[in-house]
């Protein structure tokens, strides 16, 4: 018994050592959590971790595919209470057997990521609710299920969460559009209205390609992404006086998501300033920390 309570143990510590190395600002949000939650939310965000960074650390993205795959199908088996040897998962399993987290959502936001892996890099989507709704799948549903985990059983919680997800998942894909361009991805996450309305959209032998012509153009498209991703925080806002107190720690994630956005209009959406890369999303660590603090004590997101 002590050695499976001490592996269990180190699968948990493994979890939070990979949210802190790939996902700090998350990290830190997750240390607002009440002691009883942060378990759970580790878990979740650890996996998160896991199948957000499949394509981008594997040599092939065959092999990439297949670490999303192999997670889909631990999914089953966590469900069916098969032992699995691997840290994240084995926390992953002992988060599911006490608390009532939902598979739907765990395999919903897997198959996201394994549709998206899927994609050819000339499929461009075709408007932004297309990324809206990656960004409900992989991430809104974090925080469904950090809620669920927690006991709490509010839909105004649970549709501020949608928002904060939607908000969230657009403004890391426009962060992440120098990294995606260097992997010759050809800015795939910006929709292909988007990119027409700003000279970016590129028709040759009836394929669809974005083009970095002009910077000014894609400074304006990354301003219209970034505006559906506001709207959805001040949505969530609206929400807060129905949210119930117990919820409002999980919802802290709006913060991070806030910053971001602040710091791509202090750079005028020009997602390749190399301020952007500096501190936690572009802002000192130290103001990153005070600012969530701040809210945190207040119970405010």
């Amino acid at each position: 018994m002590n050695g499976a309570s001490s592996s269990l143990r180190a699968a948990f510590s493994h979890c939070v050592q990979q949210v802190r190395n790939y996902d700090y600002h998350h990290y830190l949000c997750l240390l607002e959590l009440p002691p009883k939650m942060r378990k759970a939310a580790f878990a979740l965000r650890a996996f998160n971790v896991e199948t957000s960074r499949a394509m981008d650390i594997a040599s092939d993205p065959k092999i990439g595919l297949m670490r999303l795959v192999w997670w889909k199908e631990a999914i089953d088996k966590i469900y069916a209470n098969k032992l699995i040897e691997h840290p994240t998962a084995q926390a992953l399993a002992s988060v599911v057997s006490e608390n009532k987290i939902s598979k739907g959502w765990l395999k919903r936001s897997v198959e996201a990521r394994i549709n998206d892996a899927n994609r050819d890099v000339t499929d461009i989507p075709e408007n932004t609710e297309e990324l809206e709704k990656y960004a409900e799948d992989t991430v809104s549903t974090l925080l469904y299920m950090t809620l669920q985990a927690g006991g709490i059983q509010s839909t105004a919680a649970d549709h501020a969460a949608s928002h904060i997800g939607k908000a969230s998942g657009l403004l890391l894909l426009l962060k992440a559009l120098p990294y995606h361009a260097s992997c010759n991805r050809h800015f795939s996450y910006i929709p292909a209205k988007v990119a027409a309305n700003h000279g970016l959209l590129v028709k040759e032998g009836g394929r669809s390609e974005i083009r970095l012509d002009s910077r000014e153009g894609l400074c304006n498209a990354v301003f219209d992404m970034a505006s559906v991703a506001n709207v959805h925080l001040l949505k969530a806002r609206e929400l807060a006086g129905t949210v119930p107190n117990e919820a409002r720690p999980v919802l802290l994630q709006a913060v991070p998501a806030q910053v971001l956005l602040d710091s791509l209009s202090r750079v005028h959406f020009d997602v390749f300033d190399p301020r952007l890369a500096r501190g936690v999303l572009g802002v000192p660590p130290l103001w990153y920390q005070l600012k969530l603090k701040w809210y945190s004590w207040r119970k405010k997101y």
